[in-house]
């Protein structure tokens, strides 16, 4: 059972909720407020957060900030009734794992907060060891090579962090402006524009293995998939 803070200051949808997180094997702590979910973290250990973008005094973003300094290994999520993209991108350079608009169906929260933290424990048991099989190509991370039998394909380190992202999250949706805050750091045109063309060489890099694609979704991102 993993141990999630929950920080909302609309208690009956706080409550509904925790109710149905606990339903799928959370154990939830929930706050009022930012300033409570705060001392509560300070305390406490926890397997991932979410929390409320617009609550009294602290609010989303400000709680991160702290919860970072304390502990930044945490994952959080934003949940928002505020659509700007502006405030997509304030939550996802502050590290976000996701950003969740309301109105939303209970039932994607649990998957995200599922998929996150089955990439996390994916990317710790890969901590140390910098070889990962990806169908049938050998990756190595630290000398940033991709081998596929008796072809070695010299990576740079850009190509490495975009393989090495998609591979932990494989077979899973992922949106643009999620790629390029995890990796370019930014999401503006240009590196837009520089990811497409990673996309289109890793495409290449790939393609000997029938069980290995990387599909756009138009208007939403792209998918690498991994057949076994």
């Amino acid at each position: 059972m993993k141990k999630l803070l929950l920080a909302e200051d609309d208690h009956d949808f706080a409550a509904i909720l925790k109710q149905y997180l606990e339903l799928h094997q959370f154990e939830v702590i929930w706050a009022e407020n930012g300033e409570i979910a705060l001392d509560y973290f300070k305390n406490q250990t926890f397997d991932i957060c979410v929390f409320d973008v617009m609550m009294p005094k602290l609010d989303g973003f400000s709680l991160a900030e702290k919860i970072i300094t304390i502990n930044p290994e945490t994952p959080f999520i934003f949940l928002t009734a505020r659509k700007l993209k502006e405030d997509k991108i304030i939550g996802l350079k502050l590290g976000a794992d996701d950003y969740i608009v309301k109105p939303f169906e209970v039932d994607e929260l649990v998957l995200r907060l599922q998929n996150i933290l089955k990439r996390i424990e994916q990317k710790r048991s890969l901590d140390g060891n910098n070889i990962i099989e990806i169908g049938s190509y050998i990756f190595d991370n630290e000398r940033l090579t991709l081998n596929n039998k008796n072809h070695v394909q010299q990576l740079t380190e850009k190509e490495a962090a975009l393989i090495e992202y998609l591979y932990l999250n494989h077979n899973q949706l992922l949106k643009r402006d999620e790629i390029l805050m995890s990796v370019w750091k930014k999401d503006d045109y240009f590196s837009g524009r520089s990811m497409d063309v990673f996309i289109s060489r890793l495409r290449k890099y790939f393609n000997s293995d029938p069980n290995i694609s990387i599909e756009s979704v138009r208007n939403i991102g792209l998918e690498f998939k991994i057949q076994k």
